[in-house]
């Protein structure tokens, strides 16, 4: 008989997490275009990010399993206009082991709640046309995400042109 998989648990990253979260995206960096980064954020860029969004009241949150960090979502302002200040822009990311196993669906759904009681009253997501990404679209609308539009060719890695898909949940 399976024994059903760990519920996560999802907490507030601190530093202590940062090495985890930086090992977290680097593959995703390295081998795929679902980030446009193209070089992995050490541990001192996480830490200025984890401070800057703890200093504007949004969250950072990480996943657990059994004690290990398998996840990481946060949320950033998605524009820097002032006429922005209540909509953000999610992130989040899993490590394989984590994938398929309510992780993200436990996190994401953390992540919006507690943008909500941060004052969030729009959430954007940005999908890169990736294979890596195919869980992340319907993770989303699983939370009630809508597409709403597509940005054709957006970015160039790993030599190819990468379109991004928006989504969009109201919180209010």
């Amino acid at each position: 008989m399976d024994t059903p998989a760990p519920r996560p648990l999802v907490r507030a990253a601190t530093a202590r997490d940062l090495p985890t979260v930086a090992a977290i995206l680097e593959p995703y960096v390295l081998r795929t275009a679902v980030t446009f980064d193209e070089e992995p954020p050490g541990v001192e860029a996480w830490a200025v990010r984890l401070d800057d969004l703890r200093d504007r009241g949004l969250p950072f949150l990480v996943a657990e399993v059994d004690d290990v960090v398998v996840g990481y979502a946060y949320a950033s302002p998605w524009r820097p206009k002032a006429a922005y200040r209540h909509t953000v822009e999610t992130t989040i990311y899993l490590s394989p082991a984590a994938q398929g196993r309510g992780v993200g669906t436990r996190l994401l759904s953390a992540l919006l709640d507690a943008c909500s009681l941060a004052g969030v009253r729009e959430v954007v997501a940005v999908v890169a046309d990736d294979p890596a990404a195919a869980g992340s679209l319907p993770l989303h609308r699983r939370l009630g995400f809508e597409v709403v539009g597509v940005l054709r060719d957006v970015g160039v890695k790993r030599g190819r042109s990468v379109s991004t898909m928006l989504l969009q949940r109201s919180l209010r």
